[in-house]
């Protein structure tokens, strides 16, 4: 099932040519109404005239989250004031934020790009939508609500928290469809059936829209089977557009990107150049019809691969694998690499232990140390000594062969681990000179 089959389904010779006429536009259009991006072209020694084929993106200079922020904080708009129909706004550590407007026909294409999504999930005009990712600033909430709008469908604009009415309004609505973040999807699950409900005979939930964080394979299953839902990873970023660039359909087999909207590219991280496809790297992204805020070459700093095979579903827009971790909140412990999302891959091949977790960074003697803190299930005898010490183990030799690097597991009580009702808090930087 197709929200836009003429285009998803487009032949590959013909979204090329059309990703090229794009691409020739959005170079001329740049370099004529943003001056960062007249100053970049010039410094690399490139026109817009240069852009013959596809493969001459590369010709083009990268764009980086500190070139908006030093652009704040409407220098990256290539539109007038009166043009802009709205603003979001991300939060940085330089105190500056990342600022992308949109223009009413950028809302128009995010809400398609959206509503492709919830048909791709199974929603049809007939579909409660809740969507539980937070309003605001954030892109998220309001990328979802655009995009069940889109589609028809009835949209409950719940926002995140307040757990127990989301619980009440999925049962006695008839909710069918959930968007928000995994850790508040298996929240939302947990406290459901602590409160005596079982989604999966007494919620009408079939799908759930899950992005903005990393969801590993062990955790989709439990949402799957505390919620019974099907699970489909989402992505998008709001410097690109939101929830809206990329998402798995019914196949779970890799997120199709948007590709009438955006380009995408995986280079290796340290070179900067294209690798081949199906081989790991950064995902990089050109937005092809944003009037407000378009990006040339915007580096992610998510690593994925583009999947090389076409999709059983039909659709023609290639595919990019699930986000393994980020170049810049990759772990360094003692020399070695280590992404948060390995850890929790890990973690959650354990019946014993939910997929709540935190880890813990420190320094012993100038050494870095990592600590990993999981919690147990509710009905694991956690005040047996030599259980608990066995599970321990048992975690910690399976990181250690996983991972090639030591690191100490604290087990806690069921419930102990602060839930999140947006984004988890995974990683907490104790480090020498760090903060988290």
């Amino acid at each position: 099932m197709y929200y836009q089959p003429e285009v998803e389904t487009m032949p590959t010779q013909r979204l090329q040519a059309l990703q090229l006429e794009r691409l020739q536009e959005l170079a001329n259009y740049v370099y004529t109404h943003i001056p960062f991006y007249k100053h970049s072209f010039d410094a690399a020694g490139v026109t817009p005239a240069d852009i013959t084929a596809l493969a001459d993106i590369t010709k083009l200079p990268f764009t980086h989250k500190q070139d908006m922020r030093e652009a704040y904080p409407f220098k990256m708009f290539a539109v007038s004031q009166d043009e802009v129909v709205r603003i979001h706004a991300s939060s940085g550590t330089t105190g500056r934020a990342v600022v992308v407007g949109y223009t009413k026909q950028d809302l128009e294409n995010w809400g398609d790009c959206f509503g492709r999504f919830l048909v791709a999930a199974g929603a049809t005009k007939s579909s409660i939508v809740q969507v539980s990712y937070g309003y605001g600033l954030f892109t998220g909430g309001l990328g979802a609500h655009q995009g069940g709008e889109a589609l028809g469908c009835t949209v409950i604009p719940m926002s995140s928290g307040n757990t127990r009415r989301q619980i009440q309004f999925l049962n006695d609505f008839g909710t069918d469809i959930l968007c928000c973040t995994p850790s508040y999807a298996l929240h939302i699950a947990e406290v459901a059936i602590e409160d005596g409900y079982d989604p999966p005979s007494q919620f009408n939930l079939c799908a759930a829209l899950l992005g903005a964080e990393p969801c590993s394979e062990g955790m989709r299953r439990e949402i799957e089977e505390k919620l019974g839902v099907k699970v489909h990873d989402i992505y998008g970023l709001s410097e690109v557009m939101g929830p809206g660039v990329a998402c798995e359909c019914a196949q779970q087999q890799g997120l199709h990107v948007n590709e009438d909207h955006f380009i995408v590219e995986i280079i290796d991280p340290n070179t900067g150049e294209p690798v081949a496809d199906g081989e790991w790297g950064e995902a990089v992204f050109t937005t092809l019809t944003k009037q407000c805020s378009p990006l040339i070459r915007y580096r992610t700093h998510d690593i994925t691969r583009i999947l090389p095979l076409m999709c059983d579903c039909g659709r023609t827009f290639r595919r990019i694998d699930r986000i393994t971790g980020r170049t810049d909140d990759m772990l360094i412990i003692r020399g070695v690499n280590v992404f948060p999302s390995q850890i929790e891959e890990v973690i959650t091949g354990f019946a014993e232990i939910t997929a709540q977790y935190q880890i813990v960074l420190t320094t012993a003697n100038h050494l870095d140390r990592i600590e990993l803190r999981v919690e147990t299930v509710a009905d694991f005898p956690f005040d047996e000594i030599r259980a608990l010490e066995s599970l321990r183990r048992a975690i910690a030799g399976e990181l250690r062969s996983s991972l090639q690097v030591a690191v100490d597991v604290k087990i806690v009580e069921p419930k102990t681990i602060e839930r999140s009702e947006g984004k988890a808090r995974r990683i907490i930087d104790e480090r020498e000179g760090r903060q988290s």
